[in-house]
């Protein structure tokens, strides 16, 4: 009898094993169906394609302490200040790209650092491998002038079962003598020269040290033994401008606390510019909190992004956004690819963060916090440009949205904690 109840329970156990793994097979499934459908979607759109124009400012730079600071929101004129301030180099050149594309612009960007480089300026490049994998490998091949880092940690099949190697360098930077560093959202080609809204920022001054600190810790590290770069430039304590870096071996995030805490302090109001608005639930109670508390909380996302599978994931948290008081508006004009906050008129952050698991504690990522009147007001400026012929969303009107959607949505939502 003893043998026979045992022999009940474990048929009971072994069936509910079977149960769930029923369930979680069935998910995936639906999840990859779901997530190929989307893809199809998207493909079936872009086939439509339509001359991208939309509004961008011409903004003057403004001093901030020691600094003088430069906002670009159109690729062809930030990438026009990136090649003169290369043609200017003395010493040294460092650039950092997740996107490096092998036309029109990537080859001239290319073009003018190898002439540097045989003028007999250091000349540094990092960018991403996984990234670039579509670029032709021709491309990827530089002079021996330029010292170049193919950015991988994958290096053993084991490296695998560490979460850190997992980590890519999504970073955007650009240093040239450790006195002028562009930073921001840019990635480098011609598709975001003209056809994405974009945020990047140039910095003049003292603080563009701290960018090429952060450039040089990267390569040290990354590089190899013998390769490592010994220059260093003077930093200082700025109490206007602060560097922060995502750091994925140390495991070290602190752009998500920067936010939040920026976020926890506000009293008027908070403009946020993401392209993907995947926020974990600390974040997302953040800035309901806000609007609870009367604080004018506004969001912009891109309508439809270069990743459709981070667009539905976002349209989850709209509901929960607009039912807790926070404005959200959908971008139309082209693909909004911006990382950006401003507080109270006050604060401002921009970057390469964006507001993802894949961001706050995963990939590589470098943001600027600064405190300036008036830059917070040209990024608010940018953001009521960017929001003044768009769309804002209603909770009335995206609760009446078909139930098909609705239910993409919950299919979809597991794949959060992923991206």
């Amino acid at each position: 009898m003893a043998r026979i109840r045992s022999f009940k329970r474990l048929w009971q156990r072994t069936h509910i094993v079977r149960l769930v793994q029923d369930v979680i097979i069935a998910v995936f499934t639906l999840q990859v169906i779901t997530a190929i459908v989307l893809q199809v979607v998207s493909v079936l759109r872009r086939r439509h394609k339509h001359e991208v124009s939309f509004p961008h400012l011409q903004l003057d730079e403004v001093r901030v302490g020691e600094n003088c600071l430069q906002l670009y929101g159109y690729g062809r004129d930030l990438y026009a200040a990136m090649l003169e301030a290369i043609d200017c180099a003395r010493e040294s050149i460092y650039l950092e790209t997740y996107i490096w594309k092998g036309d029109t612009v990537g080859r001239e960007l290319k073009e003018h650092l190898a002439k540097k480089a045989e003028q007999g300026i250091d000349v540094y490049v990092i960018f991403d491998a996984f990234a670039n994998l579509v670029v032709p490998r021709a491309f990827k091949e530089f002079p021996s002038s330029i010292h170049m880092l193919e950015y991988q940690s994958l290096h053993r099949p084991w490296h695998v079962l560490d979460p850190r190697r997992l980590a890519l360098d999504h970073r955007k930077l650009l240093v040239v003598d450790g006195s002028v560093g562009f930073i921001g959202g840019y990635n480098l080609g011609d598709l975001y020269a003209t056809e994405w809204r974009d945020t990047h920022l140039r910095i003049r001054g003292p603080a563009a040290a701290d960018l090429a600190h952060s450039f040089v810790s990267f390569w040290n590290r990354s590089c190899g033994e013998g390769k490592e770069i010994t220059r260093h430039y003077m930093r200082h304590f700025d109490s206007f401008i602060t560097v922060r870096s995502n750091d994925a071996f140390r495991l070290t995030f602190p752009i998500r606390d920067m936010y939040i805490e920026a976020i926890d302090r506000a009293e008027h109001s908070i403009l946020l510019t993401n392209a993907y608005f995947v926020p974990d639930h600390i974040l997302l109670e953040a800035l309901k909190a806000a609007a609870a508390r009367g604080v004018d909380v506004r969001v912009l996302v891109p309508w439809y992004s270069n990743h459709i599978v981070a667009d539905w994931l976002a349209r989850g948290y709209f509901t929960e956004c607009l039912e807790g008081g926070i404005r959200v508006f959908g971008y139309t004009y082209a693909m909004l690819h911006a990382k950006t906050c401003t507080v109270d008129g006050q604060w401002v952050t921009l970057g390469t963060a964006n507001l993802d698991r894949l961001s706050s504690n995963g990939n590589f990522e470098i943001n600027v916090e600064i405190y300036s009147a008036q830059l917070a007001r040209q990024m608010q400026d940018l953001f009521y440009s960017d929001t003044a012929g768009v769309f804002e969303l209603t909770l009335p009107e995206w609760e009446s949205r078909h139930w098909y959607i609705k239910l993409s949505e919950r299919i979809m939502a597991p794949l959060r904690f992923l991206l």
